[in-house]
């Protein structure tokens, strides 16, 4: 199998994260990856302090195994979360949207591990600068919100601008992916979109189904002009957010018509007008697993690559 120096870090088996999806990521799913091998996380979102306490107590009572909570940095409860997961000592805090660098001391001093999601090779240098653990870097084939880079041009760049580890996200699905992030440098994976199709994922059935049956072309990236932009399932919501793109719509107007749309679609089950926000590789997934099968569908996928590649050079003068 495979391991590195991730897995000693943060004390897990497989270098396989899961992502942390606000709606998506409940205490039932990432208590189930940190129970595979994987570090399970938590995705807070914009979720009040309360409901953050309520989901790592749950997590706790479903695995004793290393799991984490995503923060959203632009959350109204970002303050309040953080005190909670300082409370509850929380093993591993994920963020997104911005520098938690104001949150550094106390979260280090309580030895829990920061590991900032990051899309450009400048904000990964300014963040192992202030002293996280490591690095998910991730490009604009993943789900939610993304930057500008793809992740294969992406990964090598910040591992070469850093000395932390740098877990590759955005478009793997199965062993490949796992195996050609460990070429680029990283030290392992986070994955999003396969973990919706867990069997332990709590989101509607009808998004899981929109999942399954998403083509290649099926995703697309809307609310660029918000300096925000997410990418998603089409349905008749990205539609309308194309249409006012296209009519040069003030930002203001294109952020009211996402206001709750991301808690339709995965709690309500509206797939034509809630925000089914999955990453390209939505094409790839075909069925609905356990999270411990789609772990070692990864793992045992990649060690098998890796270690038939040799067969692959050829060797002469």
């Amino acid at each position: 199998m495979i391991r590195t120096k991730l897995c000693d870090l943060l004390g897990i088996e497989y270098p396989v994260i899961q992502g942390g999806m606000a709606w998506v990521s409940t205490a039932e799913l990432a208590a189930a990856v940190s129970e595979a091998g994987g570090l399970g996380i938590i995705g807070s979102g914009q979720a009040p302090p309360e409901w953050v306490r309520e989901q790592v107590h749950l997590a706790r009572k479903l695995t004793s195994k290393p799991f984490g909570v995503n923060v959203m940095l632009r959350s109204p409860y970002v303050d309040e979360v953080m005190q909670v997961l300082l409370e509850e000592r929380v093993p591993v805090i994920t963020t997104g949207a911005g520098n938690p660098g104001k949150y550094l001391p106390g979260l280090q001093a309580a030895g829990i591990r920061v590991i900032p999601v990051v899309s450009s090779v400048a904000l990964a240098r300014r963040l192992a600068r202030s002293g996280v653990d490591a690095l998910i870097a991730e490009g604009m084939e993943s789900g939610g919100h993304v930057g500008e880079l793809c992740t294969f041009p992406l990964v090598p760049q910040i591992v070469d601008a850093v000395d932390i580890p740098v877990i590759a996200a955005g478009g793997i699905y199965d062993g490949r992916g796992l195996a050609a992030a460990l070429m680029l440098g990283a030290q392992g994976v986070q994955m999003g979109t396969r973990f919706m199709c867990a069997a332990e994922c709590t989101i509607h059935p009808a998004v899981k189904e929109m999942v399954i049956k998403a083509r290649d072309r099926d995703t697309v990236v809307t609310g660029r002009p918000t300096g925000h932009p997410v990418r998603v399932l089409r349905n008749k919501l990205s539609k309308q957010f194309e249409e006012l793109e296209s009519r040069c719509a003030p930002p203001e107007e294109l952020e009211r018509l996402g206001v709750g749309k991301l808690r339709a679609a995965m709690v309500e089950g509206d797939v034509e007008y809630g925000s089914v926000m999955a990453g390209q590789v939505s094409a790839m997934v075909r069925e609905i697993q356990p999270a411990r099968e789609i772990i070692l569908d990864v793992v045992r996928g990649a060690a098998a690559l890796l270690s038939a590649a040799s067969r692959w050079v050829v060797s002469g003068k």
